[in-house]
């Protein structure tokens, strides 16, 4: 049992090293292939869709050797839940565009209190005083080091309430779908891949061109360039895998609230390798976002060990309630002789 525990544990904690390596590595690499010190490759959404595209081959090599094992769901839970997710990168690259960044930032830290609400909603979970105090201080301390101005319009209020909605409900169906299906993360991600690079790379393009006026058929590809991809596409293949993985074994509040995490890695690789300013404002915020998924991860311990405490009562309390009963029965019901069928006096 104690094994199981620890084997379980090292899984969880590999689970989160994948995705915040993958994810920070992603960025890094992204940021060098689309900054205009980089290559300038700034086709976002197509870009994705290559992501997508990778990803689905991967699968689809995994189910041809065995290794994976392909499970039924619904095509129509399939489509549903790849727009929604298309919705959600749209969303959050017409966000990024129409709005100021510290908008944009405000916009991704809502959605820990959206997804709180809406699986509140969906699945009426409660979350304990001190799972929301957490949550609160690592949604200050981001925000005090990541928000700078604020500007917005309509159109970009529009377009990240979409982004916000739309990648909260992705992320609350990723958990569910596994449940409802019984089926594994990478299943559900080989499943999902497919349809979703199809549909980005032939709406990529377009989503690309209004976002800024250029084609990527005018781009003229590099061998840096094609190098960079490759390595975005492969990063996104275990990012994606983790994402599922993380959110399967957890919730999408933890996955929110610990992917934070990222943005502390992002921030002082950023002024360790580019030489990004890193002010007295953004350490303190940095420290108390720190703070905050240290206070989270304690909650949910003990959230987890109350349950537990629960669940061992009320089953030790069904234990003697059985055991009084029976005793009962044997102490006033007659002893019967099986062989002669009569009771023995």
């Amino acid at each position: 049992m104690e094994s199981e525990k620890k084997s379980s544990a090292v899984s969880d904690v590999g689970a989160w090293a994948m995705n915040v390596f993958s994810s920070v590595g992603l960025i890094m690499a992204n940021k060098q292939l689309m900054s205009a010190h980089g290559y300038a490759f700034s086709f976002a959404t197509t870009l994705t869709g290559f992501h997508f595209t990778v990803t689905a081959l991967v699968g689809l090599l995994s189910n041809a050797t065995g290794y994976s094992v392909s499970k039924h769901v619904p095509i129509w839970e399939l489509l549903w839940f790849s727009i929604v997710a298309n919705m959600s990168i749209t969303g959050m690259n017409l966000s990024l565009m129409l709005n100021s960044v510290g908008f944009y930032q405000i916009s991704k830290l809502s959605m820990i209190p959206v997804v709180c609400l809406m699986e509140w909603i969906l699945h009426n979970k409660r979350y304990s005083k001190e799972v929301k105090l957490a949550v609160v201080v690592v949604v200050t301390g981001v925000g005090v080091c990541t928000v700078t101005d604020v500007k917005v319009n309509l159109k970009g209020f529009i377009c990240a309430a979409v982004a916000v909605l739309s990648t909260s409900l992705q992320q609350i169906s990723i958990g569910s779908l596994q449940k409802k299906y019984s089926i594994g993360s990478f299943e559900l991600l080989s499943k999902t891949a497919p349809i979703q690079a199809i549909s980005l790379i032939v709406l990529g393009p377009i989503v690309d061109y209004c976002l800024n006026d250029k084609f990527i058929f005018k781009y003229k590809m590099s061998l840096g360039t094609t190098m960079f991809i490759l390595l975005s596409c492969s990063l996104a293949v275990f990012c994606n895998v983790s994402q599922y993985l993380c959110i399967g074994r957890f919730s999408a509040v933890s996955f929110q609230v610990l992917g934070h995490m990222k943005t502390v890695c992002v921030l002082t690789l950023g002024w360790l390798l580019f030489d990004s300013e890193l002010t007295f404002k953004n350490i303190m915020g940095l420290v108390l976002a720190v703070i905050g998924m240290v206070i989270y991860s304690w909650a949910v311990e003990l959230e987890k060990q109350s349950i537990a405490k629960v669940n061992h009562h009320a089953k030790n309390s069904l234990t003697e309630e059985e055991v009084r009963l029976l005793k009962g029965d044997l102490g006033t019901a007659p002893v019967k002789d099986i062989e002669l069928g009569q009771s023995k006096v």
